[in-house]
């Protein structure tokens, strides 16, 4: 439930609101600690590259070996947060980086460190980070409640650009003082107090009713379901628009220094510090901004934001302007990727929110890595004023994207699992792994009604793909018109459950359409068969055929 007054109203929300519930805030300061550390190791690590005499190709791959997992590994981890629980899945990834932090600390401070040993602990770091990354955006999901969630998201951004803000500067200091190998210690000791908080919740989880997924089923169902959902589709081509153009600010901020401003260390310090505070400023006002605009209006200012940011920053030979402007680009930042991280949540039920988190990572970090290597090029060939000038003309064409792929309104859309559906008894002894299973349903439709039938059916056809039907047809009986047929596979049974059991409260209005358009009595008659392959010897009941044959009480349990 969420916070009520003394009084028992209910509390305006606010960007702050998430932070009553204590588990959020327990974790988010847990988190902010990490994030710091993470920080400090990654400052620590580009200097220990530099400082043993790496050549500059593997200097430049110590950003490459922590990012690279984050695209590797993504969609796998989104799968695995999916199907376990998450909680231990991200203690299990933070134990790991643990590890990892402390043989780093030891092989520094013993000065046994190669570079192709950093770059092999830092590709670990980032092997930890992908595989933490999905549960631990998607648990958010179970900390507080849905109206809340933006917020929080909005929130964890903010926590990761405070650490942004001050994490390089202190890892500067700690490595100047004391050494490299100081500010590996410190990243390890970051991870004990997330370790400890998230060992001692222990949230409560439902009964899992069925075994997991298989490790290729579950990915492939992840890419099926965002390939068969358009609004997710449209948060990512958006996610990755925007992270190509504004990576460009990111990724030529030294050159900004340099070149434009003719600044050195401390403009540079400045600059990041200016980002981040832009950034925190973003996070506070994201829900009173979500309350006076719609989601897609949001998100092209934010676009725009980003556009006059870059733009500045390319003109601009002014440290305080350029300031200035970091400071709109770090707001927009955050109000855009928050933005997408909540609608990409929101469209998604919670059996595959992890899948679907990950492929917009993928999607967005592809975006950023392409766009730091074009816009590198770009400064190198056209001078770094005239790359940001084209970077902010590609954050106007993303906002004016918007125009044909507009973000979706989520604000009604129900994605809690419908429960209508019961396994039906059968009469036949099958295993889990029977199949194929064949489904058909049978529907009396008056001429008058086809148009609007054949619409209803196309989105039931969309619906049945995307939760793991294979082979969806639509037949028509040629005897009698107005007999209509829906014909689908599931591999096993097993699958014909899983997928049954997925339908959500949003899709029950098909249901509900179709039973309106239904003319006969009753509902429409569902017919469950099993394929059975003919000749030679008789099949084990995992491939016998029977007719399963059974009229359901209910529209929606058709599924």
């Amino acid at each position: 439930m969420p916070p009520q007054n003394a009084d028992g109203s209910d509390r305006q929300p606010s960007a702050l609101t998430p932070f009553r519930y204590r588990i959020f805030l327990a974790i988010w300061i847990a988190s902010l600690a990490s994030n710091f550390g993470g920080l400090i190791q990654s400052v620590g690590a580009a200097w220990l590259m530099t400082s043993i005499g790496a050549p500059a190709d593997l200097i430049a791959l110590v950003q490459a070996s922590t990012t690279l997992p984050i695209m590797l590994f993504s969609l796998m981890a989104g799968a695995i947060a999916d199907n376990f629980d998450r909680r231990k899945l991200i203690l299990a990834s933070q134990v790991f980086l643990l590890v990892v932090s402390v043989a780093l600390t030891l092989c520094a401070y013993f000065d046994v460190v190669t570079p192709w040993l950093l770059l092999g602990f830092t590709f670990l770091v980032g092997c930890g980070t992908a595989f933490n990354g999905p549960a631990w955006q998607s648990l958010v999901g179970e900390m507080v409640p849905r109206s809340d969630l933006p917020a929080a998201i909005a929130l964890n951004s903010m926590g990761f650009n405070i650490a942004r803000s001050v994490g390089p500067a202190l890892g500067g200091l700690i490595v100047a003082t004391v050494g490299a190998f100081a500010a590996f210690a410190v990243n390890a000791v970051s991870y004990l107090g997330l370790i400890a908080v998230l060992a001692r919740w222990q949230p409560a989880r439902p009964p899992r009713a069925l075994p997991p997924e298989t490790l290729r089923s579950a990915m492939a169902a992840g890419i099926r379901y965002v390939a068969m959902s358009p609004n997710l589709g449209v948060v990512l081509m958006r996610g990755a628009v925007f992270g190509v153009g504004a990576i460009a600010i990111q990724a030529l901020m030294p050159l900004i220094v340099r070149d434009l401003i003719q600044g050195g260390p401390l403009t540079y310090g400045l600059l990041l510090g200016a980002f981040g505070v832009g950034a925190v400023g973003g996070a506070l006002l994201s829900t009173r901004l979500r309350q006076a605009l719609s989601l897609e209006a949001l998100v092209r200012i934010a676009f725009l934001s980003f556009a006059v940011c870059a733009a500045v920053a390319g003109l601009s030979s002014f440290t305080l302007l350029t300031m200035v402007a970091m400071a709109l680009g770090g707001a927009s930042w955050v109000l855009a990727l928050s933005s997408f991280n909540a609608t990409v949540q929101l469209s998604s039920p919670r059996w595959v929110v992890g899948r679907a988190l990950a492929l917009y990572q993928m999607a967005t970090f592809g975006g950023m890595a392409f766009g730091s290597w074009i816009w590198g090029v770009a400064a190198d060939g056209y001078g770094t004023a005239d790359a940001l000038l084209i970077a902010a003309g590609v954050l106007v064409a993303g906002a004016t994207l918007g125009l044909r792929l507009p973000l979706p309104e989520l604000k009604t859309l129900n994605l809690d699992p419908l429960n209508r559906w019961t396994e039906p008894h059968i009469s036949v002894d099958i295993l889990p792994r029977s199949g194929p299973i064949v489904i058909t349903i049978e529907y009396a439709i008056r001429e008058a009604d086809v148009a609007a039938f054949l619409a209803v059916m196309a989105e039931r056809r969309r619906i049945r793909r995307r939760d793991g039907a294979r082979h969806w047809t639509l037949l028509r009986d040629l005897e009698n018109q107005e007999i209509w047929i829906e014909r689908y596979h599931n591999p096993t049974w097993l699958d014909y459950v899983r997928h049954s059991q997925r339908i959500t409260q949003a899709d029950a209005a098909v249901g509900e359409r179709l039973r309106e358009l239904h003319q006969e009595p009753g509902r429409p008659r569902v017919r469950r068969t099993i394929e059975r392959r003919t000749g030679g010897p008789a099949p084990d009941p995992g491939s016998q055929a029977h007719d399963l044959t059974e009229p359901l009480t209910d529209p929606t349990r058709s599924s």
